[in-house]
């Protein structure tokens, strides 16, 4: 069978200690006006305000904005209708977490300009991405827009990035999990990836080496950067996060997991919990529901236990749930427009509903054993 394969990627990564110290330098050759974005609590980082003075320094003209904690259709508009009251930009800079990063990608598509990634976490891989996942004003997920391309410059500094709470780094473990596991479905199924067409060798290749390096590195990582040490686990396990899982979900597809994440946010018991979290319990019920060899199933569920990953539904606040709650969730993260119909066979909520259910009895049992 003829295949057109394609692998999308931002123009230029860039990773290191104190890189925002040279951002001007980085960010200067994609114009003179730049629209920087950013959220009320990343606008107090001493990164963000020296960032700011030294594009300005260097003669750019910087025009900022603070968006709402929400990413929703009103917020985007409003700001894109702030970058046009003020005569347009050259760049939209996006400082913060993966909401952040995701509503400037979409003001700069509105707007026609370059768009650049600063992430101050490595909770999600959103920095490296083409596409914006809105939600509604409850917080629960309404769609994915894929825009024509990737980011100009995914610009990671990694002492912003220790200085977060390590639950941020967790996070951003939970949702790299489920690259490898995903990408290796949507192969199986011949099911073409957001990129546009089916996977690369390169990009599999990515995905699987994302797996390797939280298994070899995650513990440590986690670790080293509770006490903000910028160690080599550090630096490999955020490029991981945010590089090796950018490419390798946005390539090589999504599956099961981050639809049953979506399905989870239905529930406001799971509002305070982050994407990587929900994700990571959304891929063991994928495991489960695929009937993958229990020898991977465990070796995922051990690794979510060791650095502090949700098991269960109650460690998403979620113990409460009934069997139509739960039904419920299924049938969000069986929506036709899901990304759980590439699983290599036909998947409805009662499925998915008995892959939940498994995946935590599996997730309490084990944490129980253990303890």
């Amino acid at each position: 069978m003829r295949q057109v394969r394609v692998l999308i990627s931002p123009a230029k990564y860039v990773q290191g200690p104190g890189v925002l110290a040279e951002g001007a330098t980085y960010i200067k050759p994609y114009g003179e006006r730049v629209f920087v974005v950013a959220g009320a609590q990343v606008a107090k980082l001493t990164a963000l305000t020296s960032l700011v003075q030294d594009l300005e320094a260097a003669g750019l003209h910087v025009h900022q904005a603070q968006r709402t904690p929400e990413i929703t259709e009103a917020e985007i508009q409003r700001l894109t209708d702030i970058v046009d009251e003020a005569g347009g930009t050259d760049c939209v800079v996006g400082v913060g977490g993966g909401k952040a990063l995701d509503t400037a990608r979409a003001v700069a598509n509105n707007v026609g300009a370059s768009m650049v990634s600063v992430p101050t976490i490595a909770a999600t891989d959103a920095p490296t991405a083409a596409s914006s996942v809105i939600y509604t004003e409850e917080g629960a997920f309404l769609k994915e827009v894929v825009w024509p391309q990737n980011p100009e410059l995914v610009l990671v500094d990694s002492e912003v990035i220790v200085q977060a709470p390590v639950r941020y780094l967790v996070s951003g473990m939970g949702d790299a999990l489920a690259t490898w596991f995903e990408a290796e479905t949507c192969s199986v199924s011949r099911v073409p990836a957001a990129a546009g067409g089916h996977q690369t060798a390169a990009a599999l290749a990515i995905a699987r080496l994302c797996y390797d390096t939280l298994i070899g590195y995650g513990v440590e990582a986690k670790l080293d950067a509770s006490r903000q040490v910028i160690s080599n686990a550090v630096e490999k396990v955020i490029e991981a996060n945010i590089f090796h899982s950018g490419i390798g979900w946005e390539s090589g597809g999504m599956a099961g997991a981050h639809s049953i994440h979506n399905g989870l946010t239905i529930r406001p018991e799971g509002h305070d919990f982050y994407h990587g979290e929900k994700v990571a319990f959304g891929l063991l019920a994928q495991l489960l529901m695929e009937d993958r060899p229990l020898v991977e199933v465990y070796e995922v569920l051990d690794f979510c236990l060791a650095v502090g990953l949700p098991v269960s539904l109650a460690d998403l606040g979620m113990q409460e749930l009934t069997s139509a709650d739960v039904l419920a969730v299924a049938e969000a993260s069986c929506s036709p427009e899901e990304t759980i119909h590439g699983t290599p066979f036909a998947v409805d909520p009662p499925m998915v509903a008995e892959a939940i259910k498994a995946a935590d009895a599996m997730g309490q049992a084990r944490k129980q054993a253990r303890v």
